[in-house]
């Protein structure tokens, strides 16, 4: 009885915190699939357990007394000794258990996921679930273990560990490049239709390296889009031309869907992390998925690496 006891607290305290975190109840609902009135229950049933009222709620705000103030650091550290206990049980069976939640931008779903089958077959009881944004989440708000992240990080409570450099390159559609021909150079761009990214002011601007230094081009097109994922169907159906990621159009240059332009004026490359939330141990699921990440991208990095020295970026070695 007492182990079951132990585990209704556990489930209340977590979705203390999850209401904490997300200011709703009706957000911890949506996320955990039950009804707004279980979750009402379960805070009610915690409020009665120790005797205290745990949060001020009006129709427009919901609020911390000074006793959930109090618990919720006890909650959050019960918690983190439960993740321990299970990570230590987990490490002494040699296997890694549980559900690993990993946010990841498009470009690196569409390489590293159809590799995901071949670990999850090798880690039975390890689950992986992969949340797909090209925007920097909070982790914890967002209950994410780990993400890769592409460029700077300047969050100091992540741990950070970097696993490679990747670059963009320009591509457009051969369809495209029939009607309208290529550009010789960065500047032959204003003549040319560009898709462009949500990226706000500077979604008109695009940099190169060229063999006289870094040159700044504006460009312009008549479609926009905040998914690179839409910005790269757009290229293969011959909107214009596109600037993606290596990692997104190394198959379709492969397969001649997509055509690199400008090759000779190389694009900034950006490094790739891994980052996930300080802790005093990582759970052993966490570890194997991190190693995971850094074996895969490590040798994408190193073929990549090898076709741009071949002049050409060539992924028959993914197939």
């Amino acid at each position: 009885m007492w182990y079951g006891q132990i585990m209704d607290l556990l489930h209340a305290l977590t979705t203390f915190t999850r209401i904490v975190e997300t200011g709703s109840f009706s957000a911890v609902a949506r996320e955990s699939n039950i009804g707004h009135s279980a979750v009402t229950r379960l805070i009610g049933q915690l409020e009665s357990h120790f005797g205290v009222r745990l949060f001020h709620r009006t129709t427009r705000r919901l609020s911390l007394t000074q006793d959930g103030q109090d618990l919720l650091g006890l909650a959050r550290h019960m918690i983190e000794v439960a993740d321990e206990i299970t990570a230590t049980m987990s490490r002494q069976q040699g296997k890694p258990t549980g559900l690993v939640r990993v946010a990841m931008p498009v470009g690196a779903t569409r390489l590293l996921v159809p590799r995901l089958r071949e670990f999850l077959e090798y880690h039975p009881g390890l689950s992986v679930e992969v949340l797909v944004s090209d925007r920097v989440e909070n982790l914890i708000e967002a209950r994410i273990d780990l993400a890769l992240r592409v460029g700077a990080v300047n969050d100091a409570s992540l741990v950070t560990r970097n696993i490679g450099t990747f670059g963009r390159v320009a591509v457009a559609a051969p369809s495209y490049l029939e009607r309208h021909g290529a550009p010789a150079t960065p500047a032959d761009l204003i003549n040319h239709s560009c898709i462009l990214p949500d990226l706000g002011p500077e979604s008109g601007h695009w940099t190169f390296d060229g063999p006289d230094g870094r040159v700044r081009v504006a460009v312009s097109g008549a479609l926009i889009a905040n998914s690179t994922e839409v910005i790269r169907h757009a290229a293969l159906a011959g909107y214009g031309i596109a600037l993606l990621t290596e990692l997104q159009v190394v198959d379709d240059i492969r397969l001649r869907r997509l055509q690199r332009v400008l090759p000779e004026y190389p694009i900034e490359r950006y490094q790739v992390s891994i980052v996930y939330p300080s802790r005093r141990h990582l759970a052993l699921r966490t570890r194997a998925v991190i190693d995971f990440l850094v074996e895969q991208f490590r040798t994408i990095e190193s073929r990549l690496a090898e076709e741009r020295v071949l002049g050409e970026i060539s992924a028959a070695w993914l197939v």
